[in-house]
């Protein structure tokens, strides 16, 4: 096996064996229903533990690029294509597993101390008013954390800050204009679709398969805009597979056409690694990533983003930049403060713990 891996690296050695697996997958070096090296082979030849590659491959069975056959091995699930592939193979512990997130996990305690700390450090600045895309220091968090994260690479300026997903949504529709088709998912959170019909905005529901809007949906569609949530749509808790994730990123290359990709919930998966985002997979700079923290943090926080193509920054500060910043603030400096301590990673990492814990 041609893999490298450095031991001196800060990148743990299964992510490591997981990234180049994943790309000779995904580059049909490994095609589809091919089986992958035994565990023990891939330990010998590379000198890591069982326990490594073990790690590694669970990693890419609950991404969907490959699944496990008792008493057989792991074979290839990833099918690069318009037509998915689906199977009802899969890992213990799934993408799609419903996880009831108790606000009670949240360390209220640290958060307060946060806000004393903003109030001691920022004094009066926290009146002044920030600028119409967020303060900087809160877009920098955000920007830092998705890098480290969700491998995201992308600039502080990509990030707008608004008072959650449905605000954020207007500003999307106004800067791709109002007279192009928006594709949703059917079934799909019923405020998306009402907040594009209170816009004017003519609107297509694509049918859910088992891992995704069904491929023969996707191509009689006339929508050059595709709104999907791939980690878990509400209500049908359907998830994106690998396949899907990326047959979406070639339905928006083939026709010049964006997708937002609404990522709710998704920090509090069960996996060991946080899923990866198809802004991460985009490579023609036409993803809009939207997130908010209501569900990592509560509801009432009222703080959310969405990080736009650079092609579509000039656009944004033309059709929407004179909208002033919707949260307050002293809002935005606490929870900058409050990424940048480590704290909302370190919360993050202790609800999912707890939550594989309850699986177990």
């Amino acid at each position: 096996m041609n893999y490298i891996l450095e031991k001196n690296q800060s990148k743990p050695i299964y992510i490591q064996l997981y990234e180049q697996i994943k790309n000779d997958i995904v580059n049909s070096v490994y095609p589809y229903n091919t089986k992958l090296p035994s565990k023990r082979l891939v330990s010998e030849e590379l000198q890591i533990s069982i326990v490594t590659v073990e790690h590694t491959y669970s990693l890419l069975c609950d991404e969907g690029y490959i699944q496990s056959r008792e008493r057989s091995g792991y074979y290839v699930s990833y099918v690069e294509g318009d037509e998915i592939v689906t199977t009802s193979q899969s890992c213990p512990i799934s993408s799609n597993i419903s996880i009831h997130y108790d606000e009670n996990d949240f360390p209220f305690s640290v958060m307060a101390k946060t806000m004393r700390k903003v109030i001691s450090d920022y004094g009066e600045n926290i009146l002044v008013k920030c600028p119409n895309s967020g303060c900087d220091e809160l877009r920098k968090a955000i920007a830092g954390y998705l890098t480290r994260g969700r491998g995201m690479r992308l600039s502080y300026e990509q990030i707008i800050i608004g008072s959650g997903a449905e605000y954020l949504y207007g500003l999307i529709i106004q800067v791709l204009g109002r007279e192009r088709i928006f594709a949703i998912e059917n079934p799909s959170y019923e405020k998306i679709d009402m907040v594009y019909r209170a816009n004017g905005v003519s609107i297509e529901s694509l049918a859910l398969g088992a891992d995704g809007i069904k491929s023969s949906e996707l191509k009689k569609t006339n929508a050059t805009v595709l709104h999907i949530s791939p980690y878990r749509s509400f209500p049908s808790g359907v998830s994106a597979s690998a396949s899907k994730r990326r047959e979406y990123v070639r339905w928006a290359n083939s026709r010049g056409g964006y997708i937002i990709e609404d990522d709710f919930e998704s920090e509090f998966t069960v996996l060991t690694k946080p899923e990866e985002t198809i802004f991460a997979l985009a490579d023609q700079d036409n993803v809009i990533y939207l997130n908010t923290f209501s569900k990592t943090i509560a509801p009432s926080i009222r703080i959310g983003y969405i990080v736009i193509p650079h092609s579509l920054i000039e656009l944004f500060e033309r059709r929407v930049g004179f909208y002033s910043c919707t949260v307050p603030t002293f809002e935005q400096y606490v929870l900058a403060e409050f990424i940048r301590s480590g704290n909302f990673e370190r919360h993050i990492n202790r609800v999912r713990r707890k939550k594989r814990k309850q699986l177990l």
